[in-house]
């Protein structure tokens, strides 16, 4: 039951009643945080108001929540151009060409490989087709040139005994022509192939190497130590002399080919075991790059040593839960290292592998995407729209371009029976000076920031003021803008601010200029253009908000201890004093008789103080008089 003061001229502190010879003095305590600003702002006119600034999002993709100034470039999830600062567009433009012959109209796209400059694919259908792009808009490929013995697995071009051949793996062998009208086919068992010293290198389903000087005469060579079905790539590396070898890659990890002795060395890149480890490994840069699931391993080799860093998608915070699954190609660019997330693959598939048992989470629940990694930050190139279905093949290259086409560089993709592709830059573009480029016109971009707390979760924030500069924008490239509160995003949880259809700052106020209370806050900017030439430009978004503690209270009394109360003397009111004085907890104060709660169920006019300083006036000898004026605040 809380204390109460009955009787005029008298406060309760620490379990006892003083009487006090003037009224009680209350004052407000609560000491506001100095302001911050964060970003790239030059705000510093704001005296009572906190700013936060978005122009610089080359951080990429990955933070769901902010952990102060280091994630102000950073994003959680975006499917717009992150590679600029000051400049938030649309992605390139992504074209679409289905299979003039019916009968791919259901089958995956497994294979892309360049041969003698044009663009060849492997259906799903086991068929080889040439992609023609004067019938891109009747249908891209337009009659099959061969029909392969078995499903397609890996391909190459290369060049032996000054002849020029493609070659296409299929387990049941390989394939191979050097006119892409005459196809002979090998029963050499070949799942993986590569070429190193002028000559053809294949691995088969159980880990047996061969090679050939000769296209068509083979000769076993070294084989993996492990069981069939381990070995997941095939590729050329150099070794920790930095001279080039055959790698192997496998699902415990990655193999060196001892080409003197016929034999496979364990690296010391060895790792848990996965299902997809090193599925689409590719040298890029000065790196191997190697992927386990949603994560990447960075292998540098180096004499004596190797660097293994971590790269994947997977750092900080992952990717949102509808995108989730593994990676499966990896393809270097002149910008980017391209990598294909399969979201059919679902995080299911771990718990199988431990328990074998189903998991709660069922597959195909994810929907594929192409991300980009500069060595900065990771972009989003591309987003599937279809639940579980999978980006079957992968390429880079200048060739299948459109004659008219002023820059043929492009990524090809296998996707949802369809070839796709989009332009690639080969140098580092200014959105303001670029010309002859397409942006995307026909599917939204989106931009959400991670949420933002203020890092403080002890005080309460108000946001007051969101401006916006834009540029480019009419009715033709808009801005839409929301925000989230309290971390509630879903789509229904999201209060629309207007959409911007001008160029310069746009502001926009909360509760209508009152200012709306949050927790953590997160904007969503969903770009839209209907011209393929133009996007709509961000150049920043800066945030105005107010930080307040929470209300706390101080008080000034002046304790009478020129006579005893309530039978308890001037001496012995003073060692109670002392004691509270010295306590290390806190200390009951009231002065009031209420019966109301807060709440928490306490009373709400019974505080629970600690004593900041005491100041008294005692005679001597004696006589135990005095009076003690005594300061008491909330902590």
């Amino acid at each position: 039951m809380a204390n109460k003061v009955i009787q005029n001229n008298e406060v309760f502190l620490d379990g006892k009643y003083y009487p006090i010879n003037r009224p009680v003095q209350q004052v407000l305590a609560s000491i506001y945080p100095a302001k911050v600003v964060i970003g790239d702002t030059t705000q510093d006119s704001q005296i009572r108001a906190s700013v936060i600034s978005w122009s610089d999002f080359r951080g990429g993709i990955g933070v769901e929540r902010m952990e102060g100034a280091k994630d102000v470039d950073r994003a959680w999830w975006s499917t717009c151009s992150l590679r600029y600062k000051r400049h938030l567009v649309l992605p390139a433009k992504t074209k679409s060409v289905t299979n003039g012959d019916s009968n791919t109209s259901s089958q995956s796209l497994d294979i892309l490989q360049e041969f003698n400059g044009s663009l060849y694919g492997v259906w799903g259908n086991n068929k080889v087709y040439k992609f023609n792009p004067g019938a891109a808009n009747s249908g891209g490929f337009t009659a099959a040139l061969a029909t392969l013995p078995d499903t397609a697995t890996d391909a190459l071009e290369v060049r032996m005994g000054g002849t020029l051949y493609l070659v296409i793996a299929h387990t049941g062998g390989y394939t191979y022509t050097s006119d892409a009208s005459s196809f002979t086919d090998d029963t050499k068992d070949t799942k993986y192939l590569t070429f190193w010293e002028d000559k053809l290198w294949g691995i088969d389903n159980t880990g047996q190497l061969w090679h050939a000087a000769t296209i068509g005469s083979e000769t076993n060579d070294a084989k993996l130590p492990l069981p069939d079905g381990f070995v997941t790539d095939l590729f050329i590396a150099r070794n920790a002399s930095g001279d080039p070898i055959i790698y192997a890659m496998t699902k415990e990890g990655l193999y060196a080919h001892d080409s003197s002795n016929s034999r496979f060395v364990e690296t010391q890149l060895a790792l848990p075991f996965h299902n997809d480890n090193g599925k689409g490994s590719v040298r890029w840069r000065d790196s191997v790059y190697i992927p386990a699931g949603l994560g990447i391993y960075k292998y540098i080799n180096g004499s004596n040593s190797a660097v293994v860093t971590v790269v994947g998608p997977d750092k900080d915070h992952g990717l949102k839960e509808d995108y989730r699954g593994g990676i499966t190609k990896l393809l270097g660019t002149h910008n980017d290292l391209i990598t294909i997330v399969d979201g059919s693959l679902s995080p299911g598939y771990a718990d199988f592998l431990a328990t074998g048992s189903s998991a709660s989470i069922p597959d195909s629940t994810g929907y594929s995407s192409i991300l980009g990694w500069n060595e900065i930050g990771w972009e989003v190139k591309w987003a599937g729209t279809i639940v579980g279905e999978s980006i079957t093949s992968a390429f880079v290259t200048d060739v299948g371009g459109d004659i008219s086409s002023t820059n043929p560089y492009r990524l090809y993709w296998g996707y949802n029976s369809k070839l796709y592709y989009q332009q690639l830059q080969s140098d580092v573009i200014n959105p303001t000076q670029v010309v002859n480029y397409s942006y995307e016109d026909s599917v939204d971009g989106t931009f959400e920031t991670p949420w933002f707390n203020a890092d403080q979760i002890e005080v309460k924030k108000l946001a007051l003021k969101l401006k916006l500069e834009t540029a480019t924008c009419d009715a033709n490239q808009t801005v839409v803008v929301a925000y989230a509160l309290d971390y509630e995003d879903d789509d229904d949880d999201y209060t629309s601010m207007g959409t911007i259809t001008s160029n310069g700052i746009t502001p926009y106020t909360f509760g209508s200029s009152l200012g709306t209370t949050f927790r953590a806050i997160k904007f969503k900017l969903t770009l839209a253009s209907n011209t393929t030439n133009f996007s709509p430009d961000v150049i920043s978004m800066t945030l105005e908000f107010r930080k307040k503690l929470d209300t706390k209270f101080g008080w000034a009394i002046n304790i009478d201890m020129t006579k005893p109360y309530k039978g308890r003397s001037p001496k012995s009111m003073r060692t109670d004093l002392l004691s509270a004085i010295e306590s290390n907890t806190l200390l009951e104060f009231t002065y009031r008789d209420d019966n109301t709660t807060d709440e928490n169920g306490k009373a709400s006019r019974n505080y629970y103080v600690d004593i900041q300083s005491a100041q008294g006036l005692e005679h001597t000898a004696y006589d135990e008089r005095g009076a003690t004026h005594l300061t008491l605040t909330e902590p």
